[in-house]
């Protein structure tokens, strides 16, 4: 009988989670939702490395450099801004400040795709976003709702983890886990 996914499909509970990182340490903060996920893309970054010698690829090696996002939503909530684009928040007016001279924060990626027999769950665990676009259009005679599209790479960290991603084998109490604490890689990695 099969137990893994033979295709995925759908996009659902994108959460991020920002960190610090001391002495290679890194401490999540607790996920926090982005409601509203319509599409995702990862696109690797890196380059194949090639050296020639003797008339041939004498070598050749991956470069993992981590992936390039982008993740259209609904809309990008205020508290994401303030988190991760280091936005502020008036105290008295509770408007929005965006200032050219906040400092950014890295945050873990995590949401999950359904599959034709499980869902898989993915976490990335170093990422960096760039400030999102506005876009509004008028109203026509009909009205389709406007969306938020958010670029970010996701590199390794320190101990080189970029990603993780659950497979049908995976604990229930671990994909029970995903949205409450960052799962923690680096205890798993076999050497």
């Amino acid at each position: 009988m099969d137990t893994e996914n033979k295709v995925e499909f759908g996009l659902k509970n994108f959460h991020y989670a920002t960190f610090t990182e001391t002495d290679g340490t890194y401490t999540y903060g607790t996920p926090v939702s982005i409601p509203g996920s319509v599409s995702l893309t990862l696109d690797p970054r890196g380059d194949m490395i090639e050296f020639y010698a003797d008339d041939c690829v004498y070598y050749s090696a991956g470069n993992n450099q981590g992936y390039e996002g982008k993740l259209e939503v609904a809309m990008i909530p205020a508290q994401f801004k303030i988190d991760v684009l280091g936005d502020t928040q008036g105290t008295t007016s509770k408007v929005i400040i965006e200032n050219q001279n906040a400092l950014q924060h890295n945050f873990a990626a995590m949401f999950e795709m359904q599959g034709d027999l499980t869902q898989s769950k993915a976490l990335l665990y170093n990422c960096s976003a760039s400030r999102p676009s506005v876009k509004a259009e008028t109203k026509t005679d009909k009205t389709d709702p406007a969306k938020s599209e958010l670029e970010f790479t996701a590199t390794g960290r320190n101990d080189g983890i970029v990603k993780v991603v659950t497979t049908a084998g995976t604990p229930a109490d671990t994909k029970n886990a995903w949205y409450t604490k960052v799962f923690e890689a680096a205890a798993e990695v076999q050497g």
